[in-house]
């Protein structure tokens, strides 16, 4: 049975704000993934570097969830591809946790993202423990799909994700097309590749609450909500919407007097380089009277504004599975997404929501359309989106990773 868990986020905090710097999905993925995991009578420490002097050394998250904030590098002016040079000091700090507890405290090494899996390696390697790793992205696919203006991933980062790859014992991917991609991609076993859906806190991202939410944000009755959350980096395309914004009003100025189109996120990766470059394509394109820029939120007013809205919009250029898609979904609010990544397992096109082949302001505006000037089509498809959630419970996030923990661990005593 598995007592105990390292949990390795080494570039970003699970307890910093989603939507901004390089807090997003994966870091609600490894706090709720930990809390729950807890829940269940595991218990877990989560290891990711100290960003202030000011962090405690160890904070106790959960009842069974404590956070080791490692010195690891200057606390301040880091970016993630500073932090590689970092790495050999928080390997140092994770080691010292067995060091302290001493030989057999940890079960397994769960690493997340690339530079948590080099750390991973060696842990796991140290302990004669399991790895199981997440990629979360991978760098290949990513510079497969670049956004323009976009700097691809370095090849020290490729052959870091190739070297976890071949150590990892269990490798696990969001959706079968990341699996199959790490096959392919990686040239990774594909009995060591197991598909695990992330979850969605239900109880938070919840439906038929669209009139309170609207109040609660200031938004009128009759409003056109066009929602998108997230990082504004290129890669997330923030900027797909609001050129497809511009195309309907275009076609239909009188629209502009319902329309509210609230970006919710904060500046990330190489959107921190022009941090002002959305607002000055707003500004350019004449649309600052309808668009609202909002600063990350916490999830229960992030819920709110996904239950206000008329439809989510999440046009990345690439999603290893899409967590927006799914809490909006939740929320009883259809989808517009790209056909990219994990967004097809996340939205079921023409149910709960729409795919868009490419990234055409025109095309995503012909999406958009049918939302906005059919609201039959768009109550039907946000109780679809609402069925369609429920099966990503973090329940069944949970029974998955602990029987992919168990495998884990049955196949390195195999081999030993």
């Amino acid at each position: 049975m598995i007592r105990r868990v390292a949990m390795l986020s080494a570039h970003t905090s699970p307890l910093e704000q989603p939507g901004d710097g390089d807090a997003g999905g994966m870091n609600v993925y490894v706090l709720e993934l930990s809390r729950r995991l807890a829940a269940r009578g595991v218990e877990v420490d989560i290891f990711t570097r100290a960003t202030s002097s000011s962090q405690p050394e160890v904070h106790d998250a959960f009842e069974g969830v404590r956070v080791h904030h490692v010195a690891a590098g200057p606390f301040e002016g880091l970016t993630k591809n500073d932090l590689p040079a970092q790495m050999c000091s928080f390997v140092r700090d994770v080691l010292r946790a067995e060091v302290e507890n001493g030989p057999g405290t940890f079960d397994v090494v769960h690493s997340h993202y690339w530079l948590s899996g080099q750390v991973g390696t060696v842990a796991a390697e140290r302990w004669s423990v399991p790895l199981v790793h997440t990629m979360h992205t991978m760098a290949k696919v990513k510079n497969a799909r670049l956004a323009e203006g976009d700097a691809p991933e370095p090849i020290g980062r490729v052959r870091g994700e190739e070297e976890i790859v071949r150590l990892a014992d269990r490798l696990v991917a969001n959706t079968e097309e990341e699996a199959a991609e790490l096959v392919g991609l990686y040239e990774a076993d594909p009995a060591q590749v197991v598909v695990v859906h992330p979850g969605v806190d239900l109880d938070v991202f919840r439906a038929d609450r669209s009139e309170t939410a609207r109040t609660a944000l200031g938004l009128v009755d009759d409003a056109v909500v066009l929602l998108f959350a997230g990082r504004i980096q290129p890669l997330k395309a923030p900027d797909v919407l609001l050129r497809a914004v511009a195309v309907l009003l275009e076609r239909d100025p009188s629209l502009r007097e319902r329309l509210v189109v609230p970006v919710v996120g904060g500046a990330s990766g190489s959107g921190l380089d022009a941090p002002d470059a959305l607002a000055d394509l707003s500004r350019e394109l004449g649309l600052d009277d309808v668009v609202r820029f909002e600063p990350p939120v916490r999830q229960d007013v992030l819920a709110d504004w996904y239950a206000a809205a008329t439809a989510v919009c999440v046009p990345s250029y690439n999603e290893s599975f899409g967590l927006v898609a799914i809490e909006a979904q939740a929320c009883g609010t259809p989808v517009v997404a790209a056909r990219v990544g994990g967004l097809p397992t996340a939205v079921a096109d023409e149910v709960s929501g729409l795919l868009v082949d490419g990234h055409d302001p025109a095309d995503w505006a012909d999406a958009l359309e049918r939302l906005v000037t059919d609201p039959g089509l768009a109550d039907a498809m946000g109780r679809k989106a609402v069925e369609h959630a429920s099966s990503f419970g973090w329940e069944a996030t949970v029974d998955r990773t602990l029987e992919v923990y168990e495998a884990a661990r049955a196949a390195r005593e195999g081999r030993r």
